[in-house]
C-alpha cells in the first residue's frame, strides 16, 4: 500500500513540475507589472539604405509644375490576362553609393536619412531653385520587407505597407512561436553601414521594449531558435525512435503496476 501511494505522489509531483516549469518557459512578457503605464523611449525612424526603392510623389497648386518631378504610373497584371490591371508609381532605386537620381535635381544623396528628411531636403531644394513655390512632397517606401524563419507557425517573407513594424507584430505576421521556438533567444538579424549585427531577445522578459532591434528595419531577418526538444527530434532516425518508445512504455507500464497492484 505504501509504494502505491509513493510511487501515484511521485508521478503526481513529476506531472506538476513538468507543467510550471513548461510555463515558464513559453509565457511572454512574465515581468511586466499589469496596468503600469510605461514610457516609449524609442523614436523610431526607418533609415534609407541602398537598394530601397523609394516612391516620391511632388504636388503643387498648378499640377503643371510638378508634372516633370513625378515618376509614370505603370500598370501590370494579377492573374489572368483578361483581369484589370494595377497601377504603381515607378520608384527610384537607391544606389550603392546610396544616391537617387531626381529629375531636374540631379543626384542626391539620400543613404542615412529618415523619410522626413528626405521630404524636407526635396521641398527645400525646389523652392531654393525658384521651380515650384509651394512644394507638397511625400515620400514612401516600396520594397520594405522582413523574414522570419526558424520555430514559427508560417514562415517567410513579408511586404510591410506602411514603415512601422516591431518584433513582435512580426511573429505575429508568421503565425507566431511554435512550442518547440526558444522563447529566450530570438534573434534579429540587421545589415547597416556594410556591417552585420545580431541580436538575441528574451520574450519572456519585458526588456525587449528597450531593444534597439524592437522596431524592425526593412530587410531584418528574424530567425527562433528551436529548443532542445526539437533540436534531439534531428538525432532520432527510424530505427533508434522504436527503441524510444519502448522505454516509454516500459516505463508508464512499471508506474501502473506499483500503483495497482
Amino acid at each position: 500500500m505504501n509504494v502505491k501511494y509513493v510511487a501515484y505522489l511521485v508521478a503526481c509531483m513529476a506531472v506538476f513540475f513538468s507543467a510550471c516549469t513548461s510555463t515558464k518557459k513559453i509565457l511572454y512578457l512574465q515581468d511586466v507589472v499589469p496596468l503600469k503605464q510605461q514610457d516609449i523611449e524609442q523614436k523610431y525612424e526607418v533609415i534609407i539604405h541602398s537598394d530601397d526603392l523609394l516612391a516620391i510623389m511632388v504636388n503643387s497648386r498648378d499640377p503643371e509644375l510638378a508634372l516633370p518631378f513625378n515618376m509614370p504610373m505603370v500598370t501590370y497584371q494579377l492573374g489572368s490576362i483578361n483581369s484589370d490591371g494595377l497601377q504603381r508609381v515607378l520608384g527610384y532605386l537607391v544606389d550603392t553609393d546610396g544616391n537617387i537620381d531626381f529629375p531636374i535635381l540631379g543626384t542626391i544623396h539620400v543613404e542615412g536619412l529618415t523619410r522626413m528628411q528626405l521630404t524636407e531636403l526635396i521641398k527645400n531644394r525646389l523652392i531654393e531653385g525658384d521651380l515650384i513655390k509651394d512644394p507638397i512632397v511625400t515620400v514612401q517606401f516600396l520594397n520594405f520587407k522582413i523574414s522570419v524563419m526558424g520555430e514559427v507557425g508560417r514562415p517567410g517573407s513579408f511586404t510591410i505597407s506602411g514603415d512601422r513594424i516591431t518584433l513582435l507584430e512580426a511573429l505575429s505576421m508568421a503565425g507566431d512561436l511554435t512550442i518547440y521556438g526558444r522563447r529566450d533567444r530570438v534573434a534579429v538579424i540587421r545589415e547597416n553601414n556594410g556591417k552585420r549585427t545580431i541580436l538575441f531577445h528574451d520574450l519572456r522578459s519585458a526588456e525587449i521594449f528597450n531593444s534597439p532591434c524592437y522596431y524592425l528595419q526593412q530587410n531584418d531577418i528574424v530567425y527562433v531558435e528551436p529548443n532542445k526538444a526539437k533540436s534531439g527530434q534531428s538525432s532520432i532516425n527510424q530505427n533508434n525512435s522504436i527503441g524510444v518508445w519502448v522505454s516509454v512504455i516500459s516505463l508508464l507500464t512499471t508506474i501502473a503496476v506499483l500503483i495497482f497492484k
